[in-house]
């Protein structure tokens, strides 16, 4: 039987059993790659040990379908025969395993696991998730709805004052970048029009008779 293929695999390295210049030999493979920052805190459930042992969580994306053993055997000639032990074809979403890299995916986020840095996360040969980000019909409603309640609920007037608070306070919100963000308001540019003409109309005729809360006008 033929072995599966994939693009999207992932697997774990640790410290001990990796060359100390590993990740210049991971670039030099010429295929993007993610790297989480070091996993030391992660609890551990065996009996009087405090955390597991260190490692890093990588995203590895191939230029073809391949098979995960293919994948491991150029690994191991990176970076040693110890190097890895395992390689999995990415059976979720890559932005789900992305955002686990730092533990904010849902699922980690609902286990309590220890929050890592998003600045820790390596990022090799123009490695970008936006990439692989695919919103459905669905997802792509609930983001533009999501906009639309963030431009109402903070008073943004255009598109610059919109992206400036993605970029500062987009994460807080759980949005995705703004390159996701503009690729699904192309197609709805007469709405977000009328958000932001309804925010500067306020701004230039002073609506103080607006309840904040409710968005009724008040006697």
């Amino acid at each position: 039987m033929a072995k599966e293929k994939a693009r999207y695999f992932t697997f774990l390295l640790y410290p001990e059993s990796i060359p100390v210049d590993w990740q210049e030999k991971l670039e030099l493979m010429g295929v993007p790659i993610a790297i989480s920052p070091l996993h030391d805190k992660d609890l551990s459930k065996v009996a009087g040990q405090q955390y597991k042992k260190a490692h890093y969580h990588v995203i590895y994306v191939a230029k073809n379908p391949v098979t995960a053993d293919s994948v491991r055997i150029k690994i191991r000639r990176a970076l040693g025969d110890k190097s890895v032990a395992m390689v999995q074809i990415v059976a979720q979403s890559v932005e789900n395993l992305y955002l686990y890299l730092t533990h904010e995916s849902k699922d980690a986020v609902a286990k309590n696991k220890h929050k890592y840095q998003k600045a820790d996360i390596t990022l090799l040969n123009n490695f970008d998730i936006d990439r692989y980000i695919t919103l459905d019909a669905e997802d792509k409603d609930d983001l533009l709805n999501d906009v639309c309640e963030l431009i109402d609920d903070h008073n943004l007037a255009n598109m610059r004052e919109l992206r400036r608070f993605i970029l500062g306070h987009g994460s807080e919100h759980g949005l995705p970048s703004m390159k996701v963000i503009n690729s699904v308001l192309q197609a709805h540019t007469g709405l977000i029009r009328l958000y932001f003409d309804a925010v500067y109309q306020e701004r230039k005729y002073g609506r103080g008779d607006i309840n904040k809360e409710t968005g009724e006008i008040q006697d």
